[in-house]
């Protein structure tokens, strides 16, 4: 288990707890996300991965413990207000508009307007960032006045992920991102999410794929019954070392 690294975090969560009756869903869980990197969370199911990240990203209040945004303790008490510090999630679904364009998906709920009180569409202005966002991210669509629907699934999910880099600016987390995606698309997504990166936003990618964790992560944290039991710099471990930490295999303590 590596030590985490130096300089103070963008995100952190400290003894975490969250009951569901009578189901301890997190037990004082830690997590830690440090700027310009791609950290991954991993679990066995009911390793309490997804309260957490509900946690982090305000779509529920945690029982007890703390969270802080650049050292500060903050209450994230919704979306919303996880936006505010600068933290956005692409969910599995993608939470897309099938019928609108790439642009306008990009700007959902924060539309451009030319004149806002009679709602008036600055439709011109929003395509334009938008075709700035996507070469930023080195994404390729084949039009973007395209119906979001028509595209493929790995253009969907770039298309989201441009989207909470638009307004992203400290961490994103990406559930499952490349789930039912092609290799050529995952190999996309994967180059897409490195672009972020680089741009010294912090990445939470939540995956059950240990090989891509690897390849694409640079520190894992490893949940198990509601607690961080492990941490690991990505280029020192391996799947073995992985799976172990997440089954009790490998006995460790939280760092936290």
């Amino acid at each position: 288990m590596s030590s985490p690294p130096a300089g103070p975090a963008l995100l952190e969560a400290r003894g975490i707890t969250k009951r569901y009756g009578h189901v301890q869903a997190l037990d004082g869980a830690g997590f830690t996300a440090y700027p310009g990197e791609v950290v991954a969370l991993i679990g066995d199911n009911g390793a309490g991965k997804s309260t957490l990240v509900k946690v982090l990203s305000g779509v529920i209040r945690p029982d007890g413990g703390q969270l802080l945004v650049n050292g500060e303790q903050v209450q994230l008490s919704s979306p919303v207000d996880a936006r505010k510090h600068g933290i956005e999630t692409v969910y599995q679904d993608l939470a897309l508009a099938p019928d609108l364009d790439a642009a306008a998906n990009l700007y959902l709920g924060r539309e451009l307007y030319l004149i806002p009180a009679l709602k008036v569409l600055n439709r011109a202005e929003m395509r334009r960032r938008s075709v700035t966002a996507f070469a930023a991210l080195g994404i390729e669509l084949p039009d973007v006045a395209a119906p979001v629907g028509t595209l493929s699934g790995g253009q969907r999910q770039s298309v989201a992920v441009a989207r909470a880099v638009a307004f992203a600016s400290k961490v994103i987390f990406m559930d499952e991102p490349t789930a039912a995606l092609g290799v050529v698309q995952r190999e996309r997504v994967l180059d897409t999410i490195k672009r972020v990166r680089d741009q010294g936003i912090s990445v939470v990618l939540i995956s059950h794929n240990m090989p891509e964790v690897l390849a694409v992560s640079d520190r894992v944290e490893v949940l198990r019954l509601g607690r961080r039991v492990a941490r690991y710099r990505a280029s020192e471990t391996s799947i073995e070392e992985l799976v172990g930490a997440m089954t009790g295999a490998l006995t460790t303590e939280d760092a936290a």
